[in-house]
């Protein structure tokens, strides 16, 4: 039979000791948004078109916090937001009304209302431009700080990586092929897929360069290469 869409098939998702690939769906909607966040890649088509911007946050706040009244959840969402840089006056606007980059302060304030152990921000300036994505990771740096935040940043963009994150994990066809501190791993790869990527990183520093590409093509995940699955790529690879 077919495996169900975002069925866990192997491995563990270790959160303050838990196993979170055990616990039972009923479990883990008292995991979901309360412990740990996120903030979606796409912000111009996360929210709900038909809802007032402050009915967001108000909602998940009052859904997860059943303890408090609307009131309450209104006061606080009207402090988040203000610290944001998004003024309370426009909690009566609809999505539509808001540019990208305030989009995704939005999607910011959605992850920060319940104070959340863990926010899981999936390439949250993909979509938006460089002087916006500037702004948003310039953000993302004072909240982590300001709020001792614990961030699981997932990208391509090592431009992006360098800026935010103390420690990378390089994934490949679904496995984890190397797990460093951030500058470590820029300044000495060890992992050849790593090496690859980085090469491919364009250097504005040099007028003309030919970009480095790595052989072949990504494998089949449905039936992928027995080992490393980087190995049909490998330069390094040795027969034996």
């Amino acid at each position: 039979c077919l495996i169900p869409p975002g069925k866990i098939v192997g491995g563990e998702i270790l959160f303050n000791g838990e196993d979170l690939v055990k616990k039972t769906e009923k479990a883990m909607t008292k995991i979901r948004g309360k412990r740990i966040s996120m903030i979606f890649q796409d912000p111009m088509t996360s929210l709900n078109p038909l809802m007032r911007i402050g009915d967001h946050i108000v909602e998940t706040i009052l859904t997860h916090e059943k303890e408090l009244n609307k009131k309450e959840a209104k006061k606080r969402t009207e402090n988040l937001v203000d610290r944001l840089g998004i003024s309370k006056t426009r909690l009566n606007d609809y999505p539509h009304q808001f540019s990208g980059g305030m989009r995704q302060r939005v999607m910011i304030s959605l992850a920060l209302a319940l104070n959340s152990d863990l926010i899981i921000a999936d390439e949250p300036t993909t979509s938006l431009d460089v002087i916006v994505e500037a702004q948003i990771l310039d953000l993302l740096k004072e909240l982590r700080k300001t709020y001792e935040l614990t961030i699981i940043l997932i990208t391509h963009n090592m431009g992006v990586v360098s800026e935010l994150v103390d420690r990378i994990a390089i994934m490949y066809a679904g496995k984890i092929v190397e797990i460093a501190d951030c500058f470590p791993l820029f300044g000495n790869p060890l992992h050849p897929y790593t090496v690859g990527l980085l090469k491919s990183i364009p250097n504005i520093s040099l007028e003309k360069q030919k970009l480095q590409i790595m052989p072949g093509s990504p494998p089949d995940l449905i039936n992928p290469p027995s080992g490393c699955r980087f190995h049909p790529r490998c330069v390094n690879t040795m027969k034996k």
